[in-house]
């Protein structure tokens, strides 16, 4: 009865450390998986321009995996991947008075700032948060000819699901990152 008592008691002690253990690696791969390094920034972005700070973690992890030096096969710079053409159209929008350069989107505050203005501009724009993101990826004047295109969105409104791999991608990617 005693060795029973012990054994009882040594599992259970056992199932406790396990618990923790779990815990700690969890806390662990959420961090490294998805590090807030730049919670001030997106916060205050985020409210800025009224986007949600999830949505702009998702679209940094599912772009640049959160590394403000990526480059873009198409040249898009930074944490939120901007190209500098895009760059350039934002800043008419934003009218900050600083003469930036596309070097600057290697800088994540200019970066996320200018990213949150883009998704506040789409989410504006289109009213399915899947086909903003797609803007967001391929440029609105795309997304315009595919929303005109039945072949790919019967609605005008909203692209049909895997008609446009590469943008379903990070649509998919974004949206189960903010499940």
């Amino acid at each position: 009865m005693r060795r029973s008592v012990k054994t009882l008691l040594l599992l259970a002690v056992l199932v406790v450390v396990g618990a923790c253990l779990l815990r700690l690696g969890h806390d662990y791969f959420m961090r490294t998986a998805y590090p807030l390094g730049y919670r001030e920034i997106v916060e205050e972005e985020a409210q800025t321009q009224g986007v949600d700070p999830a949505l702009v973690y998702a679209v940094m992890k599912a772009e640049s995996n959160f590394d403000p030096n990526a480059t873009s096969h198409a040249g898009a710079r930074g944490l939120m991947q901007i190209t500098p053409d895009t760059f350039d159209w934002l800043q008419t929008k934003l009218r900050e008075g600083v003469p930036y350069t596309a070097d600057d989107l290697y800088t994540p505050r200019v970066n996320i700032r200018y990213g949150c203005k883009f998704l506040q501009i789409l989410q504006d724009k289109y009213s399915e948060q899947t086909t903003a993101l797609s803007a967001y990826n391929a440029g609105i004047g795309t997304v315009n000819n595919w929303l005109s295109n039945p072949d790919v969105s019967q609605d005008g409104v909203e692209l049909e699901p895997d008609s446009v791999s590469g943008d379903r991608a990070l649509c998919k990617c974004c949206t189960a990152k903010l499940s």
